[in-house]
């Protein structure tokens, strides 16, 4: 079992092929895009990583964009610093559930913009309901509403 895996359980339930739709939203509750996404998440035992995500989003126009995001693990979080953005993963363990993700990152092309991830796995482990809250100044920008399924 990867370390990760071993000192991150919450985090190692998204292991796997999961499948949805981003939704996003302005300030006023407006959509303003949505598209379906497939990602792929996995721990690998060797390597320069230790957790590796292959991100796939396609557009109801025919549109897609793939998105590799590679972490490297230390104190009790998850790193990355990738070509398109820097944060952190940390489970939260609030209770004996321990079902939930807080992520904070930045895309390096727009560093006064941050967001605030939380992840929220089900109890079979078979779906996510995530929100990312986009913030500049301390004012909110948009939110990303996504809920997926785990497929394989």
């Amino acid at each position: 079992m990867s370390l990760v895996k071993a000192e991150m359980p919450v985090l190692a339930r998204h292991e796997g092929i999961w499948e949805g739709w981003y939704r996003y939203y302005d300030v006023d509750g407006e959509m303003i895009d949505q598209h379906r996404s497939r990602l792929v998440c996995r721990f690998p035992e060797t390597g320069p990583h230790h957790y590796l995500q292959s991100n796939v989003y396609t557009w109801e126009d025919g549109r897609t964009e793939c998105r590799e995001f590679a972490a490297q693990y230390a104190d009790g979080r998850l790193l990355w610093d990738t070509e398109l953005v820097r944060g952190w993963a940390a489970e939260l363990q609030l209770d004996e559930h321990r079902r939930t993700v807080i992520l904070h990152w930045t895309r390096k092309n727009d560093p006064a913009t941050y967001l605030y991830e939380m992840i929220n796995t089900s109890d079979d482990g078979q779906r996510r309901a995530r929100v990312w809250q986009w913030l500049e100044g301390g004012n909110l920008k948009m939110r990303t509403l996504i809920d997926e399924v785990k497929v394989g």
